[in-house]
């Protein structure tokens, strides 16, 4: 069966996101450090660079390796809205989780306006007929979105920033649900970001 992969960056204090959806400030070594980390994420899931930032980091024919599917809510949707870029993954398929967006915002993306359990259900379950599993799922944020769909994520990718944001929208917003994840593989770069895979485990309640 498919995964649900939530592939997130998140500060020091927990924050996938500002006040006000500020991400930028994540990232604080423009230098070779920066760049190094960049190169190597872009080669393991270069899937989930923006289609219009592709060319430039010469992705623009990447095949996926990862995810064929995007799930987001509107709040990581929006930035992009914002400068007129209606369907930011392209090279994927794209689902908003919203009540208030416009079903008809891009023919590319769409809009789940609730039961984002039971989208994310189908998803998986695709494939199941033939025996096959697919590519699996990338859950890209926000917040309430994740801490909805917590008993269906499968595994976490965290980008732990060495930056602590003081206020900002929290990695899961949701329910006291405390739920247990084995550290699969953790890779430290030289300027102090620290990436983690966990996957979940199975035999926890």
């Amino acid at each position: 069966m498919r995964k649900l992969v939530y592939y997130v960056g998140v500060s020091l204090d927990g924050r996938i996101a500002g006040p006000g959806g500020e991400f930028d400030f994540f990232l604080q070594d423009d230098g070779q450090q920066a760049a190094a980390y960049s190169a190597w994420m872009n080669a393991l899931y270069p899937e989930t660079i923006p289609t219009a930032r592709r060319a430039a980091l010469g992705l623009t024919d990447a095949p996926n390796r990862r995810f064929d599917t995007v799930v987001m809510g509107l709040g990581t949707y929006r930035p992009a809205l914002d400068t007129g870029i209606t369907s930011p993954y392209a090279h994927l398929r794209q689902y908003v989780v919203s009540s208030t967006l416009d079903p008809g915002t891009d023919p590319e993306v769409t809009v789940v306006p609730d039961d984002p359990v039971g989208l994310v259900r189908g998803l998986k379950g695709e494939g199941e007929a033939t025996g096959g599993t697919g590519p699996d799922i990338w859950l890209c944020g926000g917040g309430r979105l994740a801490g909805a769909l917590l008993p269906e994520i499968d595994e976490l990718v965290i980008k732990n920033y060495p930056v602590v944001a003081g206020a900002g929208v929290p990695a899961f917003d949701g329910a006291f649900d405390p739920t247990a994840f084995d550290a699969a593989e953790r890779t430290a770069f030289p300027g102090g970001t620290v990436v983690t895979r966990f996957t979940r485990r199975r035999d926890a309640n």
